[in-house]
């Protein structure tokens, strides 16, 4: 299980080469303050998590359960058994999870790789630095930077910053990236502005998703009850042009 800290009352003391109070820090002190640790991401193995990563997709959390259940009570969880199952199987025991023709082919990608790559063991996976396998996994066909991340910081516990909807919206409307800003400069500007801890990255993501659906909504946000409303620009929330 991960740590968490505090991290801005760790690192904002005089001695410290951190930017002092810096508005990511904040915004991760006012969140964890706030909500707590989410215990992200939910999985009783590395290989529960890979699988939810790719099957979350387009989908609520509680249709990936039901799809992991299902290969759970198969006895499936396990890289060289999946690859193994007929596509068509897979497909069926995925199918409470949605697009599953499509969750399934991404998932024999995946599987593929792992199995033919590293004989199936995510252990001699992980132990592959950080750029080269992330550089590997993005070159699976079907899975994207924020699956790509989530698979290498949750199931990895590598240090990757994981973006999505919910943290582009929240960092934009706070006037901190531009609205246009891709992930890459996204995932950067965090990079760039934190410690490079697994743990911080970890929880700082799943707070994020928690601030983003119960306040920073698409439509209709409740900027007012925010934990994260004085760290608005003067003039309120910014809005694309």
């Amino acid at each position: 299980m991960f740590r968490v800290t505090n991290y801005s009352r760790q690192l904002n003391t005089p001695d410290s080469d951190q930017p002092f109070m810096s508005p990511l820090l904040q915004t991760y002190d006012r969140l964890l303050a706030s909500f707590g640790p989410q215990y992200w991401w939910p999985g009783d193995s590395p290989f529960e998590i890979i699988l939810g990563a790719v099957l979350v997709q387009n989908t609520a959390w509680r249709n990936v359960e039901r799809a992991i259940a299902n290969l759970r009570d198969a006895g499936l969880i396990d890289p060289p058994a999946l690859y193994a199952l007929p596509p068509a199987e897979l497909a069926e025991l995925i199918r409470p999870a949605g697009y599953y023709q499509v969750k399934a082919r991404r998932l024999r990608n995946l599987l593929k790789f792992i199995v033919e790559e590293y004989d199936g063991a995510l252990e001699a996976m992980f132990r592959t630095d950080l750029p080269t396998l992330r550089e590997q996994i993005l070159a699976i066909h079907g899975i994207g930077p924020e699956t790509a991340d989530a698979i290498l910081l949750y199931a990895g516990a590598k240090t990757t910053f994981v973006v999505d909807t919910y943290t582009h919206r929240v960092l934009a409307r706070h006037g901190w990236i531009d609205y246009d800003a891709g992930y890459d400069e996204i995932k950067d500007h965090f990079e760039a502005n934190l410690p490079a801890d697994a743990a911080l990255y970890n929880e700082y993501h799943a707070l994020l998703v928690r601030v983003g659906k119960e306040y920073c909504r698409r439509t209709a946000p409740r900027c007012e009850e925010c934990p994260l409303a004085c760290l608005l620009p003067p003039g309120g929330m910014v809005v694309p042009m």
